[in-house]
């Protein structure tokens, strides 16, 4: 068997092996040589670094500007409400002692805040009030001395060597009656235009005196709410200290506003008193409350005190009155105003006087209205978040409490 199966193997065709699989040839493809990268240039041995930095400020002021420009176009739209919550905010704060002092007395505080917006009411429509009290009473010899004061006007006008007669006065007044008779149409336009601001006025102070209690009554839930939604967690705390020192220096700015525009009430009326001119009351009342708006209001107050002792004494009153009101008015604008308000709001005098300019500038008698106590509260806000060991320092008086 052994040799059969030799014989076999021997004698046996031997298997051809598979033949390997046909590969497709490959294109040669010659890749071209990577560029080199090439190395940044160092911008600092040609650009400054007082130059980069200052770029850096000036992108930052930018983007930053037009973020206020933008909130100031959107506050303007919605005039009708920011108006009056601003004007809430500013008699919540004048009166945040007294509504402080009740809920300190255990007053429940609905009842301390509606105490408080009682009060002003008062306040205001007693003065209101008192002054057409008065200026009933001395209509008539008002008019009677006006009267005769124009009289001596175009005497002594037709005195003056410029040859102009008491006729020739007389003739240029009935012409000036004539054409306003000839604008009925224009002056009714224009009557028509200030009865719809009067209205929107009232609507206006109507909506402030409402938002004014509720500030009052629930001014802390309200901004809890606010900051609660705007504020993330984790700077709540910061902010919330912050706006409560911000609040302080609000309240302090408007004491020192109602102790500015008290004193320069009294200067005016004091002159006047002296003087003899009627409606004392009706000028300590009218510029107490035009005070309230820097600058513009004193001097809207003066000229009515001015004319007022023209007509009634004589233009040697009315220069005289003019004097003590310049007197008043520069003492009040340059010395007792930015001492008083910058010492109470902590800015330098030169900063209160010129936001008031710039206030005025953006929006008129609104802006100068307003910029004072938004400055006031926005570098006390500023302050205290940079300086926290001053945040949290205790702050005495009733003023520390939160709306």
């Amino acid at each position: 068997m052994s040799l059969l199966a030799t014989l076999g193997r021997l004698l046996a065709t031997p298997a051809t092996p598979p033949a390997p699989p046909a590969v497709a040839p490959q294109p040669v493809v010659v890749e071209a040589p990577a560029e080199p990268t090439p190395t940044p240039v160092p911008l600092e041995p040609h650009v400054p670094a007082g130059l980069t930095i200052a770029t850096g400020y000036v992108v930052r002021l930018l983007v930053l500007g037009v973020g206020v420009v933008a909130a100031y176009l959107v506050l303007g739209y919605f005039s009708a409400i920011t108006v009056p919550v601003a004007i809430a905010i500013l008699l919540t704060a004048m009166f945040h002692p007294l509504t402080a002092l009740l809920k300190r007395a255990g007053w429940p505080p609905a009842l301390a805040s509606i105490t408080s917006l009682l009060a002003m009411l008062v306040i205001v429509v007693g003065l209101f009030v008192f002054v057409g009290q008065q200026v009933i009473s001395e209509w008539p010899t008002l008019v009677t001395q006006a009267t005769a004061g124009f009289q001596t006007f175009l005497t002594w006008v037709g005195s003056l060597p410029f040859g102009i007669n008491e006729a020739q006065l007389l003739e240029w007044f009935n012409q000036g009656v004539a054409w306003l008779q000839t604008q009925a149409s224009t002056v009714a336009s224009t009557a028509v235009q200030v009865g719809g601001q009067f209205g929107s006025f009232v609507a206006g102070l109507a909506t402030a005196l409402v938002v004014m209690f509720f500030f009052s009554y629930q001014g802390r839930r309200i901004f809890e709410a606010i900051i609660g939604l705007l504020v993330p967690r984790v700077y709540r705390g910061p902010a919330d200290r912050a706006a409560l020192r911000g609040w302080t220096s609000l309240v302090a700015y408007m004491r020192s506003a109602v102790i500015v525009a008290a004193v320069d009430a009294a200067g005016v009326a004091l002159v006047a008193f002296l003087l003899d001119v009627p409606l004392v009351a009706a000028l300590f009342a009218l510029t107490f409350f035009l005070s309230f708006i820097p600058i513009v209001g004193a001097v809207t107050a003066g000229a009515f005190a001015v004319a007022l002792a023209l007509v009634t004494h004589g233009w040697v009153s009315a220069v005289i009155m003019l004097g003590g009101v310049i007197v008043v008015m520069q003492l009040e604008s340059t010395f007792l105003q930015p001492l008083v308000m910058g010492s109470a709001v902590n800015i330098h005098p030169l900063g209160v006087l010129l936001g008031i300019i710039a206030g005025g500038v953006v929006t008129g008698i609104l802006g100068a209205l307003l910029a004072i106590p938004v400055l006031a509260f926005t570098v006390a806000f500023v302050r205290a978040l940079r300086n926290p060991e001053e945040r949290d320092r205790p702050q005495p008086g009733p003023v520390a409490t939160r709306p």
